[in-house]
């Protein structure tokens, strides 16, 4: 293919565009992978291609290297493919159609990749060529991370020699990440028993919540539906004997539920008492969360007399109490690095079936431990109402290292080339340097992740800054040549 772009740094993006022209979303990787096998092979470097498509492709020290650390460097080749309504592209066999837009790269109707696109592009740059100076090199380019981290999970990570670890998969110049969560996704089932109940329907709908993501945005403390719905329900629990028929809310574990409704059956003598109740909490939850989720309104609304199965009251109460005293949000704050939620946990869906009621959390921590602690209580209070706990999805987290040399010689060869200080960052969601973390957890694993200024990731509107990346080009190159 021949190159249209003719950017610099050429190397690097003469490499991405060819990457560019390969179809390689999640799940499609083989193309990609074998292009990268046979990268190797042409230039007589050691390679390992597994099953799933992972590759490493070593390269040994150059000159006055020899006695150094080996250096992993590593990206994912898999890219999130969205393309814009009409687009002609079938992004499973049509390479991208890449321009430039001032300063940013970006591709015609489509995703570009550049998440982690760059990061393969740098490092087929550095392998490609003897001219730069650094360790023997382990390159590990994993496949689909964008669907939950699963070709790292996947890696012998006895291929792999090198224990300090350069990801290239930050989008902000300028910030070196040193830390991530580990998670877990649990499903706690409550039973129930249900019985033939009659009276009149009311539903009461918790809604107008701003949400998020609930590793990133936790530390907003926005108020989640689902915990504020229990709260009315225990409240108007305390002043009749009303029968639970469903409550439910939100659709996604990692997502801070924004809306929840419970529907109930109560006596017509009831109904002011209700009323006038979920009035009174609507006040105090709205003057709570004036800051926070300003817009966040709690109302009922009055049906029909029905008769139906409801739950029966002993269920009624588990659901309640479970919803009152499960643990939520925030739980530990990082005391090494300020601002960083260090333990959480999120429930995020709440769902009413015939015979149980089921919620789904996202459990993440930087230490391994208060993750498994928070699992433990979840066990235990569950275990409590008659109901079980099952997990899914777990990957381990990148605990913050005090004492970190590569670290060090990022901030040293960042100040250098700046002439200022760096950004040190940790984030509370997954990265592939977790699951690494985890694989090598033999003391000696260090790790740093970084990358150029990118927009719009996972968007047709995503876009790459290209000084960025030569500022980050020049950056990585000189972090390898400090590594002696």
């Amino acid at each position: 293919m021949s190159k249209k772009l003719n950017l610099e740094p050429k190397a690097v993006f003469d490499f991405f565009e060819t990457i560019a022209s390969i179809p390689h979303g999640s799940y499609n990787t083989k193309r990609i992978s074998d292009y990268l096998v046979s990268f190797a092979k042409d230039r007589g470097l050691d390679y390992y291609q597994d099953e799933c498509n992972n590759v490493i492709i070593r390269k040994p020290a150059s000159p006055g290297y020899e006695s150094a650390a080996p250096v992993m460097l590593q990206g994912h080749i898999d890219m999130v493919c969205e393309q814009t309504p009409g687009s002609p592209i079938d992004m499973t066999k049509d390479g991208l159609d890449l321009y430039v837009d001032g300063d940013w790269l970006r591709a015609r109707d489509t995703t570009l990749g550049g998440d982690d696109g760059i990061a393969v592009a740098m490092a087929l740059a550095v392998l490609d060529s003897d001219e730069y100076k650094h360790p023997k090199l382990d390159c590990v380019f994993t496949v689909d991370e964008e669907v939950g981290l699963l070709g790292a999970e996947a890696l012998d990570a006895s291929q792999i020699e090198a224990r300090k670890m350069i990801n290239i998969d930050s989008e902000e110049e300028g910030i070196i990440t040193v830390s991530c969560a580990g998670g877990v996704s649990a499903k706690v089932i409550i039973p129930v028993k249900r019985e033939k109940a009659t009276g009149v329907q009311a539903t009461i709908c918790v809604d107008g919540l701003l949400g998020g993501h609930s590793g990133m945005e936790i530390d907003k403390e926005h108020g989640n539906a689902n915990i504020l719905i229990g709260r009315v329900l225990y409240d108007l629990a305390r002043l009749t004997g009303y029968k639970l028929v469903e409550v439910n809310g939100g659709s996604k574990d990692n997502a801070i539920c924004k809306k929840a409704d419970a529907r109930i059956l109560a006596s017509s003598e009831d109904r002011e008492k209700i009323a006038d109740k979920v009035a009174e909490m609507a006040t105090a939850i709205s003057r709570e969360l004036r800051a926070a989720d300003p817009g966040v309104t709690l109302t009922v609304d009055f049906g029909d007399t029905k008769e139906e199965a409801a739950m029966d009251s002993s269920s009624r109460d588990k659901v309640i109490a479970w919803l009152m005293n499960t643990p939520t949000g925030i739980q530990h704050m990082s005391k090494e690095i300020e601002g960083l939620v260090e333990t959480s946990l999120n429930l995020g869906a709440l769902t009413t079936l015939d015979d149980e009621v089921t919620a789904l959390y996202a459990l993440r921590s930087a230490v391994e431990t208060r993750k498994e602690y928070l699992c433990r209580r979840l066990e235990s209070l569950a275990g409590i109402l008659g109901g079980k706990v099952e997990y899914s999805g777990e990957y381990p987290g990148w605990e913050y290292r005090a004492d970190s040399a590569l670290r060090d010689t990022c901030v040293e060869v960042f100040k250098k080339q700046y002439g200022k200080e760096p950004q040190i960052e940790a984030i509370h969601a997954g990265l592939e340097c977790g699951l690494f973390a985890g694989k090598m957890n033999d003391g000696d694993f260090d790790a740093v992740s970084i990358g150029p200024d990118m927009t719009g990731v996972h968007t047709t509107d995503e876009k790459l800054s290209i000084a960025s990346v030569g500022r980050t080009w020049k950056y990585l190159l000189g972090v390898l040549e400090a590594c002696k």
